[in-house]
């Protein structure tokens, strides 16, 4: 696949997704606005909220003048409070709204994907307050797919709605979050060399990766299981995504994922698994 063929994969995955919650909200009576979803805080509404606001400001719209009440409990570090501003702002709107400025913002953004001059290399601003930074334009479209189609199940969880497990950012996110398997194994869960830590991920999207360590302590990923991992963790798609983007701790799900081998490693490994802000 050529680079410009990624970039509209990308497009292309934002899109499925992002239309996706749009219809997921069509009928969706007023009090289902406010069911809690797993984000810290965070109702239907709020996560719709979150994703106008970051769209909008990739579209360079100025971020709205506003000022946090102080007793949001979730808000707890800069960059928490920078994602907060535009979704507190929006908390007094009706959900008619909010779906008008949702399919507004999706419209005004899919025109400028479909116009943009960037090449995939070129470096473009990704607006995340503190970590704010420059991004590849593929790498930017990647984020973007990945964090709506994350959100897009946070709703459906929080609407008992599933679908779209296998969709094409599914896949994306699969590739984003197996991507940050060495850091997780080597590094902060310290396994020492020689370790091999096998991954098999069943359901809607099945995957088998194994992270194995060196002995300079690097780690790395492959598809491949190898004889006798010193762990084994089985879990289904759904789990692994909870736990990767963190809105599920370990032991709150112990029945979900199956443990082969070293019990302490294994602990470890879960107790670190979480790679979003």
């Amino acid at each position: 696949m050529t680079e410009n063929q990624t970039v509209q994969a990308y497009t292309d995955a934002w899109l499925h997704s992002i239309e996706s919650i749009a219809e997921l909200l069509a009928p969706l009576p007023t009090d289902a606005w406010n069911r809690a979803t797993e984000c810290p805080g965070w109702s239907v509404r709020d996560v719709v909220s979150h994703i106008i606001g970051i769209e909008s400001e990739l579209l360079g719209d100025p971020r709205p003048i506003h000022s946090l009440p102080r007793d949001l409990r979730h808000v707890t570090s800069e960059f928490a409070r920078y994602m907060e501003l535009p979704v507190d702002k929006r908390r007094c709107h009706t959900p008619v709204e909010l779906t008008g400025e949702l399919e507004y913002t999706v419209i005004r953004r899919s025109r400028a994907l479909r116009n943009a001059k960037q090449g995939p290399q070129d470096l473009v601003r990704w607006p995340a307050g503190p970590l704010s930074r420059d991004l590849p334009y593929e790498q930017l479209l990647r984020t973007r797919a990945f964090d709506v189609w994350v959100h897009e199940q946070d709703l459906r969880r929080a609407l008992r709605a599933p679908g779209n497990l296998a969709s094409p950012a599914a896949v994306v996110s699969r590739d984003y979050l197996v991507e940050g398997l060495p850091r997780v194994v080597a590094k902060l869960a310290a396994a020492p060399a020689g370790t091999a830590v096998t991954f098999d991920v069943t359901g809607e999207l099945e995957f088998l990766r194994t992270v194995r360590v060196d002995a300079s302590g690097r780690g790395s990923v492959d598809d491949s299981a190898g004889p006798g991992p010193d762990v084994r963790l089985t879990l289904d798609w759904e789990t692994y995504l909870r736990l990767a983007c963190g809105r599920v701790r370990p032991e709150a799900v112990p029945h979900a994922v199956r443990v082969d081998g070293d019990g302490e490693l294994a602990a470890r490994v879960l107790a670190n698994f979480a790679l979003t802000p």
